[in-house]
């Protein structure tokens, strides 16, 4: 049946469409890390990570409800709900924040994109999943320049920076895990569900925990740090969350999950000029073939293998037998 000419400007759009949200996420999600810098520079990471959930929270919970999704866990995922609050929201954000005082905003978006990589030798663990040559390879390449960056930025033998790097790495270890824990454990949940009620529990146990630990005189908090956290409330936690799930009905997972290979590009980039930084040579390439080789670990191999199968047995097949 031959495609007419609305179809095709409908496809077209859909396709333009599309690639603007993309491109929104990446440099949503490049921006975050530069918004978390920001906050922590004049309120104490606790606090700062709290009140960006507590901030969150009013606006997802309004698009749960507009989206008629369930805002409690079901009564058998309670335990779920628990691991998913704590060790999702609440402890890695505030590791990310607390590193962000020792850390440059782009470095951090560096360490963080290690996240699908614990993902993968999590799937092993938990799911069984076999680890492919070309994960192993491109693991290897990424943690191999991940340690020369670090020296280079003298962070090893600090430490402060050391500790800051640590905890940046515990943060995208645990959100590796849940992730693989969900898709064992919580794959029928709505992602709304998934999102709201804990973001909400999060930001306020946060705030408490700020409240006690570090006592923070907010009159002394400056008005970009105020900015920042609004930045990461609204568009970075609600917005982005919004369109990152809108994509995610529309796109290849394996095309999707390239944002964790673009949005360090996009906070080196802005952290460097906001910080008036110089982005050395060496930074750049390892850098760069850091994310080449997580970008690795991604490349459907057996996909592509079997339609490499497929079209020689289809050219063996439609060559003539030779006889004598």
């Amino acid at each position: 049946m031959a495609i007419t000419q609305r179809q095709l400007r409908i496809f077209w759009q859909s396709s333009l469409v599309t690639a603007i949200l993309y491109s929104v996420v990446c440099l949503t999600w490049g921006t975050t890390w530069l918004g978390i810098k920001i906050a922590v520079d004049s309120i104490p990471p606790l606090t700062a990570s709290g009140a960006r959930f507590v901030i969150a929270f009013p606006f997802l919970l309004i698009i749960c409800l507009l989206a008629r999704a369930p805002v409690f866990f079901p009564k058998n995922r309670r335990v779920f709900f628990v691991l998913l609050t704590v060790f999702y929201f609440s402890v890695p954000y505030y590791f990310i924040s607390y590193g962000e005082q020792y850390v440059s905003s782009g470095l951090t978006s560096l360490l963080f994109s290690t996240m699908p990589i614990f993902s993968i030798i999590f799937s092993s663990l938990l799911l069984n999943e076999k680890i492919k040559v070309n994960q192993v390879v491109g693991i290897t390449i990424g943690f191999g320049c991940l340690v020369v960056i670090l020296k280079s930025e003298g962070l090893i033998f600090t430490h402060t920076g050391l500790t800051g790097v640590l905890a940046i790495l515990s943060a995208a270890m645990m959100h590796g895990f849940l992730y693989v824990f969900s898709k064992k454990n919580a794959s029928d949940i709505n992602v709304f569900t998934f999102n709201t009620l804990p973001v909400g529990l999060a930001g306020f146990l946060l705030c408490g925990a700020g409240l006690v630990v570090e006592k923070p005189d907010l009159s002394t908090a400056s008005q970009a740090s105020w900015i920042a956290l609004l930045y990461l409330g609204v568009v970075a936690s609600a917005g982005g969350f919004i369109v990152y799930f809108y994509l995610l009905k529309r796109m290849s997972p394996i095309i999707l999950s390239f944002i964790f290979i673009i949005f360090p590009v996009v906070a080196v980039g802005i952290g460097a000029l906001y910080e008036n930084k110089t982005v050395t040579p060496e930074f750049f390439i390892f850098s760069s073939l850091m994310l080449i080789g997580f970008g690795l670990t991604k490349l459907p191999i057996d996909t592509l293998k079997r339609r490499l199968e497929n079209i020689y047995s289809t050219e063996r097949s439609a060559k003539p037998a030779y006889r004598r």
